[in-house]
């Protein structure tokens, strides 16, 4: 189901919680969401939607063709190659922000099923996935 955004930035700044079993329905709206949204964004956190717990859900453009991804519980646990960038986010007034990046990333993450994966991202995924995984952490560009 589509969600409203949340735009209060104290809300948006509070860490979020572990995602469990329990929090399937909050991944599929947060999916369902950035969809509705995709004109607009590559990427979403469950707390954009309301929900503090460790969801994300982006546009990956890794593979041979672009898809939706869903990661539980995604940290990043290697980063290489920083550069200074600029971001928008959609539940922040304003225009792009600067901030800092790495050009490659190493992550660990839960799929939907609850299986544990490691995956490295380049590029503008792995832009994507740090803006993301910034929100879990209640860091705000």
């Amino acid at each position: 189901m589509v969600k409203e955004l949340t735009h209060d930035p104290i809300f948006l700044a509070g860490k979020s919680e572990v995602a469990t079993k329990e929090d399937m329905q909050v991944a599929q709206d947060l999916l369902d969401t950035l969809l509705a949204h995709k004109d607009s964004c590559v990427g979403m956190a469950a707390n954009m939607i309301g929900v503090r717990k460790r969801i994300i859900a982006f546009l990956d453009e890794s593979g041979r063709a672009p898809t939706y991804t869903v990661m539980l519980n995604p940290e990043i646990i290697k980063k290489d190659g920083a550069y200074d960038t600029e971001e928008g986010c959609l539940s922040l007034l304003g225009g792009p922000r600067p901030c800092n990046r790495y050009k490659s990333i190493k992550v660990k993450y839960q799929t939907l099923e609850l299986q544990t994966r490691i995956k490295t991202y380049t590029g503008w995924t792995a832009q994507i996935v740090q803006h993301e995984v910034d929100h879990c952490d209640g860091v705000l560009i």
